[in-house]
């Protein structure tokens, strides 16, 4: 017996051999421990910057003087702002700043040349989309030094007694949706896409995957049940309980963090049902795809960190490169990420949000489509 109780080197090298076996054998899970550290390194390295540079920008502009335009080089060589459009009033530029077109708007007066080279500090509007503070910050901080070294060149000879005038513009800054920059207002309501996320991938994940591991699928497979059956009897229970966390994450955020909600909420919720189908889809492909409930665990994993790193909620979504905005545009956290933001602190309606409906729709198609696909192939 105490023979038993001595270490064996021997024993060891069985049990290590077996590891590497049952390692090998498990392809999945040698797959997240090489491919999920992979892409955290790949996306914290190169997608994540707390910095946010070259913001879509537009610009009213009624006065197109050399003044005007020296203003807005500087502003384009801080590289901090890149101007996309040009809008002949206001009112078409805060529609495109409700509808995330821009990030900016400049809006440059009538006689603004004139009235500088006058001394009369005339005033010059900077309208921000701040429902993300992270993303316009550093931006707006700069733009007091940037808006008087762009006229620096200006200033000379004749001029150069505006040099002393400190500030030569009367500078306003609006930041819209969110003045204060509070966070909280922010992170809040992003909370309900990475939550649903969360839960509705991982819960039918394991799905099918528990009806194989326990021996009931052969009951199903011996139904006379069209896969389409299957997989949307196996997604409408859980649609119930999206709306019940909807329901609890929206009473917090008014009640206890206090976000304002300008938007309708039932159109919120009439939005969220096409976002939660995505993510059940989602869940039950996983799981016709992995062999048991621990596979379809790590492919959920798997899917729920590009959605958490490149959606815009942890960080600025336009401070990421342009290829890692591609990838993310794929993903349904992005587009509902918008339209709960955009409903909620913005008070936009059905026309603005339709533009990030609908990708969400083509993935739930597409991914609920492999799905059946998948369930076909295990029932031949």
């Amino acid at each position: 017996m105490s023979a038993r109780r001595e270490f064996s080197m021997a024993r060891f090298r069985a049990m290590a051999a077996k590891e590497f076996i049952q390692m090998r054998r498990d392809r999945v899970t040698f797959a997240m421990m090489i491919g999920i550290p992979l892409l955290q390194v790949v996306l914290f390295g190169f997608a994540i910057n707390a910095d946010p540079k070259h913001l879509p920008a537009a610009v009213v502009l009624a006065d197109d003087g050399p003044q005007a335009r020296s203003l807005l080089c500087g502003l384009k060589n801080s590289s901090y702002f890149d101007f996309v459009r040009q809008y002949s009033t206001e009112q078409e530029a805060r529609e495109a700043l409700a509808a995330g077109d821009v990030q900016f708007v400049i809006n440059i007066p009538q006689n603004f040349s004139r009235d500088l080279l006058r001394g009369k500090r005339p005033a010059v509007l900077v309208e921000a989309d701040a429902t993300d503070p992270g993303t316009t910050g550093n931006a707006m901080g700069s733009l007091p030094t940037i808006l008087t070294s762009a006229l620096q060149n200006d200033f000379k000879g004749p001029l150069a007694f505006l040099a002393a005038t400190v500030p030569p513009i009367d500078l306003r800054v609006h930041a819209l949706y969110n003045p204060e920059a509070i966070t909280q207002y922010n992170i809040v309501p992003g909370l309900t896409g990475v939550i649903l996320t969360l839960t509705m991938v991982l819960i039918t994940g394991l799905a099918i995957t528990r009806e194989r591991e326990t021996g009931t699928m052969e009951n199903l497979l011996s139904m006379p049940a069209h896969p389409l059956e299957v997989m949307t009897g196996k997604i409408v229970p859980y649609i119930l309980v999206g709306y019940i966390q909807i329901g609890i994450l929206l009473l917090t955020a008014r009640f206890l963090f206090h976000v304002p909600m300008f938007g309708s909420v039932p159109l919120l919720l009439a939005l969220a049902f096409v976002f939660i189908v995505a993510n059940l889809a989602m869940g039950v492909t996983f799981s016709t795809i992995a062999s048991n409930q621990r596979e379809a665990v790590q492919m959920g994993i798997f899917f729920f960190l590009p959605n958490i790193l490149l959606s815009g909620f942890a960080f600025p979504f336009r401070g990421m490169p342009v290829w890692a905005q591609d990838i993310a545009e794929i993903l349904p956290l992005t587009h509902f990420l918008r339209m709960v933001r955009g409903i909620l602190l913005k008070g936009n309606g059905l026309r603005e949000t339709l533009p990030e409906l609908w990708p969400i729709v083509l993935f739930a198609a597409v991914v609920l489509t492999i799905g059946v696909k998948r369930y076909r192939q295990t029932l031949d």
